[in-house]
């Protein structure tokens, strides 16, 4: 079976550096998996996939096996949840193929959330806890209409 690699869009290389600690920055996040893996399940839990537009020539295609079989675990359930078709878990190329589509596509969109959600942040860090939290809090409420006689 052929090794795919996993891309990123050219227009998040910026992004997904700058999240990655280093001497230059100081990132959330040690390595690119963690972004992507990251960016992958904020793109699904908004249901959202972005096709990517064109692929980044200055960094590299993430290979599979830096993926741990946790980071593997939720490529292959964004798969499934996506097809509902368990064959896409086949051990072949085109099923490969397939589930790394799914995955570059949600973790494109959590990116292209993460650069809205991160313009003018100077401390990346502090941001993503105060998204997190937004997101936890917007789950534990239920949408309800605003009631002002509880003010009363």
């Amino acid at each position: 079976m052929a090794a795919n690699r996993i891309k990123i869009a050219k227009d998040k290389v910026e992004l997904v550096k700058a999240l990655v600690a280093s001497k230059d920055t100081t990132g959330p996040f040690q390595t690119y998996v963690e972004v992507m893996v990251f960016a992958a399940a904020l793109g699904a839990k908004h249901k959202k996939r972005v096709p990517l537009e064109g692929v980044a020539k200055d960094l590299s295609p993430l290979r599979q096996d830096y993926f741990t079989s946790s980071f593997a675990l939720l490529i292959n359930l964004l798969a499934i949840t996506e097809t509902k078709d368990i064959k896409i878990l086949g051990d072949d190329d085109v099923a490969d193929e397939q589930r790394i589509h799914i995955f570059e596509e949600y973790a494109n969109a959590g990116l292209e959330i993460l650069q809205n959600e991160l313009r003018g942040a100077v401390d990346y860090s502090e941001r993503l806890l105060l998204i997190l939290s937004s997101e936890r809090f917007n789950d534990s409420l239920i949408e309800k209409e605003f009631d002002l006689s509880k003010l009363l």
